[in-house]
């Protein structure tokens, strides 16, 4: 951070000032003074030249308003910035409140006390309440409006400061006696702070300033200390809250007047006096500090005494009262940024978010990619990489090479240009500062250095990408302290070895690809070769660095000292020094004042620009040229052009950096040479070129003499900036005859192609148009100019163009515009997918159908038909390119099995029986057993089909599901059978040849059958589940319908279905029946059944056992028709088929069958029937 003053505005009359208070939104500067003085001024900068933004542009006063109304001292200003208000006070206790009115300034409110002197204001963070508090102990609080909200007199203190928390929940109340005490928003007392700066001081002491940031713009880091405090004798403490046990405690070594935070709460500016080690007199300075106690510099301010100060809203300049000046000092913020690859990154704090926002700005695209780091340190760039410092994550991954640092704190990120991180590194030292070679990234605190020796994956085999992830103990990574010489086996990471601290910390580093350079706090620089390190050389410098920078030969370094003093030293000159002896190194005699940035080129040794307060110098040889008025901070210098990015607009609006932000200088020597061809001629130039020699002078020496068609000063002049494609362009020129040939090429070369086209087409070499509208790229108008043209257009170089621009738009996924060029151009591969990507599957069938078999793109476009699930299109073009195999399994993956298992059986492929198995299995792993029933009949494999649903049924059954339910499941599973047994008889039917008769071929499929299937009982008895719970709902139907008789035979039936329906439900059924067709005998066999029952619990049996004695006391257990029941119960009808509709025996002749379950119906019955009663299959 780097500092100096730039202004100053006289008060007139001498006045002195008392305060002053700068607008942080709309920049108006309020200052107060004795005799009433009050002004509002206003700082404009005065330029449309888009190079002179920010600080660089000059400023004149847009405002000067002297605002009447106090008559004592003004000791007191406030700005509220969201109601645009302006609140004073003088020594009389008089409080006026301000409000801007057509531009200017007039009263709003006037309050006065007329008791005591107001020492403090604050307006709360959103400008809603102000906190007034008088030197009696009075405290007022009012809102925006003027209403008082409430007011307290605290007795027997004396009152001084006042300040609001972030929230405004808390105040905060400065004695005149140094305590303070805190408040909550209502009044009320809460506790006195504990001040630890104050420890072991003795003495009257005030408080000279109390602030608190509100965190408007963010926080550098999470838990970030933000109230300070601060008192007259240079002790301040820094809190994270007001309970804030640990506080960062500063001792400023001042006379402290006034404290204030900039707009991030990055940095706190302390001013006051400080005793002159050489003079008697006070001098005024401003002292600058991070939020954790890190002194960043000192700014001298002349006058007698400073009274206060105040930042600017964006925290590029400081204001400072001094007597009855206003000093203006300009500040050029450390921002955390870097430049590599065309990219400038760049890091930000967001209010809502604890991390940094590190933006990539590709400035060439104007395409940004966002990064969100946790506790930031710091950004370097080298190439086309990044190093990201930040603190390591207490819970961070760590490699097991790793493991042996002491849980390393910080991490270095190695990333490329568009913020994609590499390679992280944990180290176990503050990465203080860091340097980036094209190799090396070195990391210092302030004892010790890092040395890492990365690699970028893009760049490297595979064999040598496994190999880094080895252990750190091979060489890559090293470690030394500063006060050790490097040794052979010195660098391996032992932390143990540097954490011991030194007496002379390292301030700063710099290295180029062979040399490291370390700065040391008593001007000691050590050298050091880089890869392999070992220390050179060490100079005594008589300043401490802040920034060191290598030329691109490592020859000189140049030196920017605390207090902006640049300076520079040869590393490698012999001199002799004052004792005669002969020394290494050389301090030069330029030095510069005021510099905050520099930049050497990176292709010349003795050039190199630097930034010294708003003007940037170019120097050759040590030499300057004339200064360029800009506030830009340096990315890049080389082929002598200096590219400078205004950081300060940026960070205005980070989110949407402007191209016009980065600006490009030429140097003089670039400009003289550009002047001398344009006005002198090529000869002039080429001798001044000459005498001032570089690579970019030759190559516009070069492109001038093209454009005149001085070709062997182009050549010349190629051969000298080493332009090996100029020198062969050079060459194809001098072999051409035409002038007007040359001045076209020439035209191409340069990129006036709309010209060179012209001239060709002028000269009647349409060819020639083509063939450089080709070289571009540029396919609309080469199939522009072969249709306009007349002659003979190449048919295969038209189809080259169609395609071309199919490819155009399909590349912009404007897939319908590609699919009229792609037909003209008979394309047929991109045609297939720009069919798939409109979803026009029509086209793509036709495409299809359109291909002669065996083409080479026929499965592509079926496995285009698989992925949309068309599978008759699917195996239609699998069987044109004779891929059956295929067809096969796409049907497979479609679950379409019947289709797969007949193109199997057309093609004699035998693994379509393992594919079906393997899917059923996994589908009845996932417990879908239905599907795998639904597979197994598409794929008319009906006997494993029927297994699986007899086993739902058996599990439906024993569940006690709905009876009907489970008749259906039954009578399914019988259904699949009846398929399987037709299945079998057409099989063998097929396989019988010559002239065997129906019965025997039927036969043989029944033994086949028998042969092939396993014994089950569902296999000979299919029906019999479905029958019995038939016969169960039948039964109670009948009975609930009146029907008792019958209700009584057919529950008698159920009697075989044991094995099928609980016991228990069979005979409950039957006795219910027979009791109410009075068949007592059957009745009581039926209870007797029952109480036999195994199944039933002793408490059941007993209930069953107390019916049947209350049925049968009453009623005798006798049949009231003994030759039916007892035909019944002797089962004498058994061998006789039963009628399915009434359960009745059929004994007569006339009856119908159903021909898909073969169950009877009797005659009269059918009629009455639409569909089958058991199998519901139609009545024909």
């Amino acid at each position: 951070m780097f500092f100096y003053l730039s202004k100053r505005i006289a008060i007139p009359n001498n006045v002195k000032l008392k305060c002053i208070s700068w607008n942080k939104e709309q920049g108006f500067i309020a200052c107060g003074g004795e005799d009433g003085l009050l002004k509002v001024l206003k700082l404009t900068a005065q330029t449309d030249d888009e190079k002179l933004k920010s600080i660089a542009a000059p400023n004149s006063l847009s405002m000067n308003q002297t605002l009447e109304g106090h008559s004592g001292s003004v000791q007191v200003v406030a700005w509220n910035e969201h109601y645009q208000k302006l609140t004073t006070s003088d020594q009389n206790g008089l409080i006026i409140v301000w409000m801007l009115y057509k531009g200017s300034w007039y009263e709003e409110m006037i309050n006065n006390r007329n008791k005591s002197v107001v020492r403090g204001m604050s307006w709360t963070a959103d400008g809603q309440k102000i906190c007034i508090v008088y030197e009696d102990g009075a405290v007022i609080v009012g809102s925006v409006d003027g209403n008082r909200i409430w007011g307290k007199d605290l007795k027997g203190v004396q009152l001084c400061h006042v300040a609001w928390s972030t929230d405004s929940k808390v105040l905060l109340f400065g004695m005149a006696n140094g305590e303070i005490h805190i408040f909550d928003s209502q009044g009320n007392f809460i506790m006195k702070m504990k001040l630890n700066c104050l420890v072991n001081v003795t003495g009257a002491i005030s408080i000279a300033g109390i602030h608190w940031y509100h965190g408007a713009e963010g926080y550098v880091e999470p838990d970030c200390p933000c109230l300070a405090i601060c008192f007259d004798n240079g002790r301040c403490q820094i809190m994270r809250d007001e309970n804030d046990q640990d506080p960062v405690l500063i001792d400023t070594d001042m006379c402290v007047v006034s404290i204030q935070w900039n707009h991030t709460g990055s940095v706190l500016a302390v001013a006051g006096s400080q005793k002159a080690a050489t003079e008697d007199k006070d001098v005024n300075v401003v002292q600058f500090y991070t939020p954790f106690g890190e002194c960043l510099g000192t700014l001298k301010v002349s006058g007698k005494q400073i009274s206060a100060l105040s930042w600017e809203g964006g925290g590029l300049k400081i204001a400072l009262a001094v007597d009855c000046f206003i000093y203006f000092a300009n500040i050029r913020p450390d921002y955390k940024w870097g430049y590599c690859s065309n990219t400038i990154v760049y890091a930000y704090t967001k209010p809502d978010r604890p991390e940094y926002c590190v933006i990539f700005w590709d400035t060439k695209n104007n395409e940004k990619y966002i990064k969100y780091v946790k506790s930031l340190i710091s950004i370097t760039t080298y190439g086309d990489f990044c190093i990201l410092a930040t603190k390591a994550e207490e819970n961070h991954p760590q490699e097991e090479s790793q493991l042996e640092t002491f849980g390393a704190m910080f991490v270095l990120v190695l990333c490329n240009s568009i913020g994609t991180p590499l390679d992280p590194k944990y180290i176990d030292i503050v990465p203080l500062f860091v340097a980036m070679t094209k190799t090396h990234v070195i990391a210092a605190s302030k004892e010790a250095f890092y040395i890492w020796q990365y690699r970028v994956a893009k760049k490297l085999m595979a064999l040598e990408i496994n190999q880094m992830t080895r252990s750190r103990k091979e060489g890559r990574e090293r470690i030394y302290h500063v006060d050790y010489t490097p040794g052979s086996v010195d660098g391996v990471l032992d932390y143990s070895k540097v954490i011991q601290g030194t007496r002379d910390p390292i301030c700063a580093i710099t290295a180029s690809d062979k040399t490291l350079i370390v700065g040391r706090e008593s001007g000691t620089i050590q050298r050091y070769s880089l890869p392999n390190v070992g220390l050179i050389q060490k100079y005594s410098l008589t300043c401490r660095a802040s920034q060191l920078s290598l030329n691109c030969s490592s020859s000189r370094l140049a030196i920017i000292d605390n207090s902006g003093v640049l300076t520079f030293f040869d590393l490698d000159a012999r001199v002799t020094d004052s004792k005669g002896q002969q020394v290494i190194g050389e301090l030069l005699k330029l030095e510069r004042k005021d510099v905050w940035d520099m930049k050497w080129a990176k292709d010349n040794p003795d050039l190199f620009a630097m930034m010294e307060k708003t003007r940037m110098y170019v120097f050759r040889n040590l030499d300057p040229e004339e200064p360029i008025q800009t506030a830009g901070y340096i990315c890049n210098f080389e082929e002598l052009e200096i590219k400078t990015v205004l950081l300060d607009e940026i960070l205005k609006n980070p989110e949407f950096p402007n191209k016009g932000y980065i600006l490009n200088f030429e140097i003089r020597s670039l400009r003289d040479s550009r002047a001398l061809i344009e006005k002198v001629g090529i000869k002039d130039a080429s001798q001044f070129i000459e005498d001032n020699p570089h690579p970019r002078l030759w190559r516009l020496l070069a492109e001038a003499a093209l454009q005149k068609l001085s070709l062997y000063t182009a050549e010349q002049a190629f051969v000298r900036c080493k332009d090996y494609q100029g020198i062969k362009f050079v060459k194809r020129l001098s072999n051409l005859q035409s002038e007007v040939l040359k001045q076209a090429e020439v035209a191409a070369y340069f990129g006036r192609f709309e010209e060179a086209e012209r001239m060709y087409l002028d000269m009647d070499r349409r060819d020639l148009a083509i063939g450089l509208r080709r070289k571009l790229g540029d396919w609309f108008r080469v199939l522009q100019l072969l249709k306009t043209g007349s002659g003979y257009a190449d048919d295969s170089l038209l189809e080259q163009a169609y395609n071309a621009i199919g490819d155009y738009f399909a590349d912009r996924q404007k897939w319908s515009n590609a699919v009229q060029y792609y037909v003209q151009g008979r394309n047929q591969a991109r045609l297939a997918e720009c069919y798939y990507m409109l979803e026009d599957y029509e086209g793509l069938e036709n495409l299809a159908n359109s291909l002669p078999e065996n083409h080479k793109l026929l499965p592509k476009i079926a496995q285009m038909f698989v992925r949309v699930g068309m599978c008759e299109q699917t195996v239609t073009a699998f069987l044109k390119c004779n891929q059956p195999k295929a067809a096969v399994d796409a049907c497979v993956h479609l679950n379409q099995w019947d289709k797969a298992v007949e193109l199997a059986k057309n093609h004699s492929m035998k693994e379509i029986g393992s594919l079906l198995a393997r899917y059923a299995a996994h589908l009845l792993e996932k417990n879908k057993t239905l599907d795998a029933i639904e597979l197994y009949r598409k794929a008319n494999h009906f006997y494993d089909a029927a297994k699986l649903m007899f086993k739902i049924a058996d599990e439906e059954a024993k569940k006690r599901a709905n009876p009907l339910r489970v008749k259906k499941l039954y009578v399914l599973s019988a259904l699949l059978i009846e398929q399987y047994h037709e299945q079998m008889k057409s099989a063998q039917r097929g396989s019988m040849t010559g002239k065997s008769s129906e019965a025997s071929s039927a036969l043989a499929g029944l033994l086949e059958e028998e042969v092939l299937s396993p014994k089950s009982w569902f296999m000979d008895n299919a029906w019999r589940g479905a029958e019995a719970y038939h016969f169960f709902l039948l039964a109670q139907r009948q009975l609930y319908e009146g029907y008792l008789d019958t209700a009584l035979r057919t529950a008698l039936h159920l009697r075989d279905f044991e094995d099928i329906i609980p016991a228990i439900e069979i005979y409950s059924l039957l006795a219910l029946c027979a009791c109410a067709n009075r068949a007592f005998g059957i009745c009581s066999r039926a209870f007797f059944k029952l109480e036999s029952l195994e199944s039933l619990s002793s408490e059941q049996k007993q209930q069953y056992e107390d019916l049947a004695l209350e049925i049968f006391i009453k009623n005798t257990p006798k049949d009231s028709r003994n030759s039916e029941s007892d035909s019944f119960l002797e089962g004498g009808e058994g061998k006789l088929p039963t009628c399915i509709a009434t359960g009745s025996p059929i004994s007569e002749y006339k009856f119908w069958m159903c021909s898909v379950c073969k169950h009877c119906v009797l005659a009269q019955k059918i009629s009455n029937y639409n569909f089958c009663p058991l199998c519901h299959s139609p009545v024909g």
